[in-house]
This record gives structure tokens, sequence and C-alpha cells, in this order.
């Protein structure tokens, strides 16, 4: 039976490698998928991996009905054995109904992949419905690394690489950005909660003692 799978996890776990593979995997085997994505890294309809790697998509604006443009490009004589939908935590609730649909009423497979909170710790629209809808949920195994060698957890968004809570919820960056830049961090639920990013643990641990104790005062 066709599936709606949503792949999960942080950033630079390893989401959009994964989609890459999945659609070499099944173009090698002579299916021919539709790949949607929006406000890619590298820009406007492209499916980007961090390892370089990169293929055209279709960029999904706001309003866009994804059932309908897979029902239009059937009834064109076009084929889609499958579906990928990159970025997903970017997508309005009822496109994702829409990618539904296209598993309900098409019989054709939905790969989507997606962060599942964004940087102040609060679930995507798009994601808390996939996690509503989809057939299975998989949290991907290539764990992300806070700064402190713990399991990253929790995405944070920098400026000058100081971590904000504040501002629009969408923001493109990533989490190679230099330090002046809006950029994006994984950390720890702990290190998250602490707003201890990489760059403030450095400038942390190169500050002086706040309080230096008194050669032999008592401990």
């Amino acid at each position: 039976m066709p599936e709606l799978v949503f792949f999960s996890g942080t950033m630079d776990c390893g989401k959009s490698t994964l989609a890459l593979q999945i659609e070499h995997n099944r173009s090698a085997r002579g299916l021919a998928g539709m790949i949607f994505t929006r406000d890619d890294r590298a820009g406007e309809g492209k499916l980007s991996s961090r390892l370089g790697l990169v293929t055209d998509a279709v960029e999904v604006e706001d309003g866009v009905d994804l059932y309908a443009y897979l029902v239009d490009h059937l009834s064109r004589g076009g084929r889609a054995d499958y579906v990928i939908a990159d970025e997903a935590q970017f997508l309005a609730p009822d496109q994702i109904d829409q990618l539904a649909r296209v598993v309900d009423d098409l019989e054709i497979d939905v790969y989507a992949f997606g962060i599942t909170t964004d940087f102040r710790s609060k679930l995507f629209p798009g994601s808390q419905r996939l996690v509503e809808l989809a057939d299975r949920v998989e949290v991907l195994q290539v764990e992300a690394l806070c700064w402190c060698g713990a399991r990253a957890t929790h995405n944070a968004r920098t400026v000058g690489g100081v971590m904000v809570v504040e501002g629009a919820q969408v923001v493109v960056g990533d989490v190679n950005q230099s330090e002046d830049e809006v950029g994006y961090e994984v950390l720890c639920r702990r290190h998250h909660r602490r707003r201890m990013t990489a760059a403030s643990a450095r400038a942390g641990a190169l500050s002086p003692d706040v309080l230096p104790v008194e050669p032999g005062a008592r401990r």
C-alpha cells in the first residue's frame, strides 16, 4: 500500500541527503518522481545536500494545490511513481492534506522531509500536520551533534554567534553561515535552554573568573 512517510530530524542530520538517495535509487530502477521543495539553501527550484549534491525540483509557492498539480501533470501524460517533498516544514497544513490525498486517491508514495520544530522549539505548522497524518514518522538516525558533543535535538537561530529567540518563524539560513550573518546551529536541549552557542561557550571559556578565590581562602 502507498504511504505518506515523514522523515524528521534537526538541521544537519542528513534529511536532504536521504531525499536525494531515494530519488537516485528509484530513478535508477526506471521510476519517475515528482520533487517538491521550498526555500532550499541552493535557491529556487533546487533540492540540495550539504555534501554538495543537488537536483532540480518544483518550487512550492503559497496557495499551490499539490494534489491538483499532480493530477494536471498526470493528465498531460506525465509520470509520477513517487513524490518527494523536501523542506516540508515550510508547507502549509492544507498542502500536507493535499499530499495525503495524493497517497489515498492517486495511490502514489509520498516521502516528506523536514525539521519538526523551529528555533523557539515550537512546531512548524507543516510538520505538526505531517505528524498528525503520516502513516509513518521516521526520526533520522544520523545524529547531529551539539558543540559539547551531546546529541543535538534543537535548532537555534544565531545573529553574530548569539542565539536569538524572537523573530519571524521562517528566515532562510544555514549552519555554515559566518558569525555576522543570520545562521543556525544545532544544540542539545541543555544548551538550547541556556542559549549557549559554540561562540558564546568559547567567549565564556576565555572570560576571567567572576569571583576570584583569594589565596588561603577556605573552600
